[in-house]
């Protein structure tokens, strides 16, 4: 028998025909310039309670709602209901209490995206563990590290991959008592173990947990250095998420026959993903998990879960646009796709104009060539992502003008947001029906944004972590200022209505020997957007101009080589083509046109390898390793100075 909650929590309201409309920013200026913008909650904060009771609460008030999608092995999608998921969540968190994890133990999940991710997460919390993910991807070093680092008592991994990675490590971890895998049958163990535990030891835990009790340990990729773990609560992820329920009305609540849905594949180790799923089962909005990103595997989840919003990353939107190109131009309708993408994207500064009051929307004109275009490209675009996709909500890097405003024009709401792990997510997020293209939208609703003297940004909120993990103390570190802002390490600047535009890393500033200051972002942004570009590195640092380090995009190159009959040519010879070299050029010509004379690339290498997370280039979270890339290309990076 499933027990009630230990003590009521605020629900979200039902379902509204509108959502609900924030408070414009309060701006404060200096010398004209805004230099801090706030944005009141639009809920109150959850005074008892935690994460964990989310399950058993959506049980009580909607059993038979489906809350996720699971994928069965003949490919096809089974619901399961808000009972189903309460009920084997208080199962294998009564296996977990079996098992001797005591409240406050932490518990390790090293997984792709899937169901026993989410589920052991619950699980934990209603045991009250506090868990520590870890990118499925993590090597040796790290995942020891943050194992040791965290004082794990238990890991639940995924496949016998991660357990070569883990176990060759157990002599070092000393406070490692259970290693867990799923595909050898751990989640149906931990659930016979539970058999006997009475569900009254789990209310009991349940009710042990407060807001301010601590969640989860989040450990940053970072660029350089060991991880550290930042310290969540509950209260953060239900200040994160309860807002960004309640202002993307038309995202997380049915507004039309089609219920609201979204398939999940970013990773759950990483915080973006890790709040939507939990906001998706605050909002009983049905959840899908996809384990695998290959294109095969992704494109066919898709289809056959159809959700009705997203959660990705620039890459993906990048790559499904580039893909969408190469097939027109290996059908020969190149220039009829450029085509309708320029209209897409006037289409979508029309749709921004009309919604700020600067224009009257798309003209008659505009209208009737996008309708023409539509089944010809938009309606494939659509399809890529599942034929029902509505909205995403894009996170991690800036999209750009350009990207954003060709998925508004195709029938795609872009929601742009910008956040770190120390703020659970978002910070800010573009506000329903008052897009700004270009910008990573004004504050989520609870949040304050100050832009510092030097143009760092600061964020303050209920969002923010209270610090990083000191395994000595067993409790967080504060590296707020006073007041609570948290410094942010990005370069931004607000606009004169509040929204935030993301300029670059303050670390990554580039100065050049003639004293000029250059933020690669825009540059970089902008370049591996392009169909051939895999990634950019823009240098210059003491340097007497700018240049950058190109890899090549596989897929792009592909298609590359079929059109230019060049499948023979081996790589190494293939970076120095002058056929390839032109077409790199006009792509970096184009992304000069967005700086002056002194920040544009003045020369480029393409390098005959690519920077991936395996060979130490990328983060978990696909960002650069600075550090790493120049060291190693030292060479590469002098020649470009002719020296």
């Amino acid at each position: 028998m499933m027990h009630p909650a230990p003590g009521p929590l605020r629900r979200q309201p039902a379902p509204r025909p509108s959502p609900p409309l924030p408070h414009p920013p309060s701006l404060t200026r200096v010398d004209g310039v805004v230099r801090e913008a706030s944005v009141p909650a639009l809920v109150s904060p959850v005074r008892r309670g935690s994460l964990a009771d989310i399950p058993f609460d959506n049980a009580r008030e909607a059993p038979a709602d489906p809350v996720l999608g699971r994928r069965q092995q003949d490919g096809t999608w089974r619901d399961m209901t808000a009972a189903e998921f309460a009920a084997d969540v208080l199962a294998v968190a009564k296996g977990l209490i079996a098992e001797g994890l005591r409240p406050g133990d932490r518990i390790a999940i090293m997984s792709r995206t899937t169901y026993e991710w989410t589920l052991l997460d619950f699980a934990a919390w209603a045991a009250g563990l506090i868990t520590v993910p870890l990118y499925p991807t993590s090597s040796a070093f790290q995942a020891c590290w943050i194992l040791q680092d965290s004082g794990a008592v238990a890991c639940a991994i995924e496949s016998a991959e991660q357990a070569r990675v883990i176990s060759p490590e157990r002599q070092h971890l000393h406070d490692l008592a259970h290693l867990w895998e799923f595909d050898t049958g751990a989640v149906d163990r931990l659930r016979t173990a539970g058999r006997n535990v009475p569900d009254a030891v789990v209310t009991a835990r349940r009710a042990g947990l407060e807001p301010d009790s601590v969640a989860t340990l989040v450990y940053t990729s970072g660029t350089t250095g060991r991880p550290k773990g930042c310290v969540l609560t509950h209260a953060n992820f239900f200040a994160e998420v309860d807002n960004a329920i309640e202002l993307l009305h038309p995202v997380f609540k049915a507004v039309s026959k089609e219920p609201a849905s979204t398939l999940l594949f970013l990773p759950l180790s990483h915080v973006f993903g890790r709040m939507v799923a939990i906001g998706c089962l605050r909002a009983r909005v049905r959840l899908g998990h996809a384990p695998s990103i290959a294109t095969d595997d992704l494109l066919a989840a898709l289809a056959g879960f159809r959700p009705t919003f997203l959660l990705a990353i620039p890459y993906v939107l990048e790559k499904v646009y580039n893909t969408g190109r190469a097939t027109a131009e290996k059908m020969g309708r190149a220039s009829s796709f450029d085509r309708a993408s320029r209209i897409a994207q006037r289409y979508g500064q029309a749709l921004e104009a009309r919604e700020h009051g600067t224009g009257d929307g798309p003209g008659y004109g505009l209208r009737a060539a996008r309708a023409l275009y539509d089944p010809l490209v938009y309606r494939r675009i659509r399809a890529a992502l599942g034929g029902r996709v509505k909205y995403v909500i894009c996170g991690g890097s800036p999209l750009g003008r350009r990207l954003a405003s060709f998925y508004a024009g195709a029938g795609i709401g872009v929601f742009e947001g910008y956040g770190l792990t120390e703020t659970t997510a978002a910070a800010t997020v573009t506000p329903p029906l008052r897009p700004r293209l270009g910008t990573v939208g004004q504050p989520l609703p609870g949040t304050g944004v100050r832009i510092a003297d030097d143009g760092e940004v600061l964020l303050r909120g209920g969002q923010v972590f209270g610090g990083y993990w000191d395994r000595e103390r067993q409790a967080p570190v504060d590296v707020t200022r006073d007041g609570g802002w948290l410094a942010t390490g990005d370069l931004g600047a607000l606009d004169d209505d509040g929204y935030l535009t993301i300029t670059g890393r303050k670390k990554d500033v580039i100065i050049t020997s003639g004293g000029k200051n250059v933020a690669p972002a825009p540059l970089e942004d902008w370049l591996r957007a392009h169909p051939l570009v895999g990634q950019c590195l823009v240098v210059g640092d003491n340097r007497p101009y700018i240049t950058a380090l190109l890899t090549l995009e596989p897929d792009g190159l592909g298609h590359w080589r079929q059109m230019t009959k060049k499948q023979d040519v081996p790589l190494r010879d293939l970076v120095d083509d002058e056929d390839l070299r032109a077409a790199l050029q006009r792509a970096v010509d184009e992304a000069n046109r967005l700086v002056s004379r002194a920040e544009s690339i003045r020369a480029f290498k393409v390098l005959p390898v690519e920077f991936t997370e395996e060979n130490g280039y990328l983060t978990p979270s696909l960002k650069l390793r600075r550090a790493a890339i120049v060291r190693d290309f030292g060479e590469e990076i002098a020649g470009l100075y002719g020296r």
